[in-house]
């Protein structure tokens, strides 16, 4: 997690929680419900498991994802979000409104 003052503006802070191509898809994701490893992996189509692997353990860093180890065999793991994820899902809500209005009117960006 970046260390407080390392950043000119909150904007460059969040894209700094969020950069990562899959992070955001996986804030929508755990907003609907708690979910497992694989079932995060299916609802992502085309991450791989050490990408997965590497942004939860990231955002679980930052104290956006929670991380419930289940004592049962076989053993079972739960990531769902913090407050401050749900806070962090909620700020971005508005982008995601602006990104479906502005969709078909954007260009095809290269590369």
């Amino acid at each position: 997690m970046p260390r407080p003052g390392a950043h000119q503006c909150g904007t460059e802070a969040t894209m700094d929680l969020i950069g990562g191509r899959w992070k955001v898809s996986l804030l929508w994701v755990l907003a609907q419900r708690p979910a497992r490893f694989g079932e995060l992996r299916r609802a992502l189509s085309g991450i791989t498991e050490k990408v997965l692997a590497a942004h939860l353990r990231e955002m679980e860093g930052a104290g956006l994802v929670h991380r419930e180890s289940y004592d049962e065999v076989p053993p079972r793991v739960e990531y769902s979000l913090t407050p401050l994820g749900k806070s962090l899902n909620t700020a971005l809500e508005p982008l995601g409104v602006w990104g479906n209005k502005h969709l078909l009117r954007a260009p095809a960006v290269a590369g």
